[in-house]
């Protein structure tokens, strides 16, 4: 389908993409739309963001060092052009085939996740840092100052959230560049190792929040989660195994009301308190369920 004028203008703004050549809109995106571009000299990818990203943390400057950096670590897309002022920027486009959450369920790829994962967390440093705690405050303080729509029972998981903060800073390891957004259609399988994309929510963090946030996007079966932080530590570790479950938990809590502020402010056709509740069902769960008390006490191991 053809891309109207205003988004041919834009694109011209480029010099590397003017003249002869052929844009296509690529599904997906929930807070930017992109485009394929396909010229003689190659085939790109223009992002453009959505205006209110800033209210979901999202520092498009941020994003953009950050690309460079995990380019340079040959996990990430090189960047071809950056026009802030338009809230542009354009990446090369990656040939491969992009997952699905099905197609990271069948469990053949795991030493590939823990492979890219290990490859980005070797990047140079990031320049700002996340935090899920912090971001999970943030957007509750906003989704409450805004009155937008809070799930029941929301609030009531506060307390536990709070013990696992205390019980995740015994055995603190530091920080490495993490994507922290990684839904299964950012990893690209370009033939026997993934590519990964977007890094709107990049930043220095716990690498086994990257660990427990795939688990959680592609709802992996626990096993999966096991065998994951195995393939990334290179042994088994039931403290990490415990971490990486227990951000994975914070990981749905937190996306939860990033739902709620994109169902109060997008314009964005999609259905956002839905995909958050579908979350949050899942994080009630693990705050309800049998395992809870035990993970708080294995991340504080030292095996």
């Amino acid at each position: 389908m053809p891309v109207d004028e205003a988004i041919e203008a834009l694109i011209d703004v480029v010099p590397e993409l003017r003249g002869e050549r052929f844009v296509s809109e690529l599904a997906g995106g929930l807070t930017n739309t992109n485009y394929k571009v396909e010229t003689e000299s190659g085939a790109f990818v223009v992002r453009i963001s959505s205006k209110d990203s800033g209210l979901l943390a999202i520092d498009r400057e941020n994003e953009y060092l950050n690309t460079v950096s995990a380019a340079e670590a040959g996990v990430g897309a090189a960047v071809v052009g950056y026009v802030p002022e338009r809230s542009l920027m354009v990446l090369e486009f990656i040939e491969g085939q992009a997952q699905s959450a099905e197609d990271l369920r069948r469990g053949d790829k795991i030493e590939m996740i823990a492979d890219a994962c290990r490859r980005l967390h070797g990047a140079r440093r990031f320049r700002d840092d996340f935090n899920m705690f912090d971001i999970q405050r943030r957007y509750l303080a906003l989704v409450q100052e805004r009155g937008f729509r809070l799930p029941e029972r929301y609030l009531e998981f506060e307390p536990a959230v709070r013990e696992i903060e205390r019980a995740m800073a015994v055995r603190d390891e530091g920080t490495v560049p993490c994507n922290n957004d990684l839904l299964a259609e950012n990893f690209i399988d370009t033939g026997g190792s993934f590519r990964l994309i977007d890094y709107e929510y990049s930043g220095n963090n716990d690498a086994c929040f990257e660990l427990g946030n795939v688990w959680s996007e592609s709802n992996l079966a626990l096993d999966q989660l096991d065998e994951l932080v195995t393939a990334y530590y290179r042994r088994p570790l039931r403290n990490k195994v415990a971490r990486a479950r227990l951000w994975g938990l914070m990981s749905k809590y937190g996306w939860t009301l990033w739902a709620s502020i994109q169902d109060g402010v997008s314009e964005i056709d999609f259905d956002f308190w839905e995909w958050g509740m579908e979350k949050y069902e899942r994080a009630k769960a693990e705050f309800d369920g049998p395992d809870f008390q035990r993970l708080l006490e294995d991340v504080t191991l030292d095996t």
